[in-house]
């Protein structure tokens, strides 16, 4: 184990005992290093990497802080990695989705209130009336947000939300064909009707159908790409993806 994350041990373990809360500022430099038996320099390059994995927040002029630590915030470097993944790990981490995210759905089935019922019904109808593939990229992560919200299970929404990214969602919707908006209203409907009748079974069952197509339809994007001629644009539909990776 390196010094530094010998160090990162340390401060953990300040945490996890409660000696320091979310939300605390750090003792001063000089004091903490003492504290925890290390140089003020192992002490600084822990911070700087607890800071980047949003543990701690550095203020200048004020202090470093222990953040909220709530899942959100601490899983948000994950979807930047996921971004980042070669083709075979993709398919590996929409593999976890694919176990995830029925299993969020059957859960919301059970706790879902009126409001959200209603919020879904309004995140679908503004699928509907989407105008363009970018549009329907972020309405379609909303509708899947407002599923995940629904379970009530912060950490899960957490999880499903890092390892579903708008640029992952952007990948599949690159290689949709034509008939590809309406199929996804259907399986949606589907989804929030099984959650309208707060049928968990159903709920799970529309689900996988409609993250299995979702995996089908990424694998066919990834096997374009790499048949794709280099510095060909890549073109499906209406959708120009050299453009649309600009925008994300």
């Amino acid at each position: 184990m390196s010094v530094t994350d010998a160090a990162i041990g340390k401060i953990r373990d300040l945490i996890m005992s409660g000696r320091i809360n979310p939300g605390d500022r750090l003792p001063p430099e000089q004091e903490l290093a003492t504290m925890l038996g290390i140089s003020r320099s192992s002490l600084r390059e822990a911070v700087k990497a607890l800071s980047q994995a949003r543990v701690l927040d550095v203020r200048r002029g004020d202090g470093t802080y222990v953040t909220s630590l709530e899942p959100r915030l601490l899983l948000s470097g994950l979807s930047f990695v996921i971004d980042l993944m070669e083709d075979k790990t993709l398919i590996e981490v929409f593999e976890v989705r694919k176990l995830l995210e029925p299993a969020a759905t059957a859960l919301a089935a059970q706790r879902i209130t009126p409001d959200e019922l209603d919020v879904l019904h309004d995140s679908l109808a503004s699928m509907r009336s989407a105008h363009d593939p970018e549009e329907m990229v972020v309405r379609d992560m909303d509708f899947h947000a407002h599923i995940a919200d629904a379970t009530g299970n912060a950490s899960l929404c957490s999880i499903l939300d890092a390892i579903s990214t708008r640029a992952l969602r952007a990948r599949i919707w690159r290689a949709s064909m034509s008939g590809l908006k309406s199929m996804t209203l259907s399986q949606h409907g589907l989804i929030l009707q099984a959650l309208t009748d707060r049928d968990p079974a159903l709920a799970r069952s529309a689900a996988t159908i409609h993250v299995s197509e979702s995996e089908r339809w990424l694998r066919e994007y990834l096997m374009s790409e790499q048949e794709r001629v280099p510095g060909t644009p890549r073109v499906w539909g209406t959708i120009v993806a050299a453009d649309l990776a600009t925008d994300l």
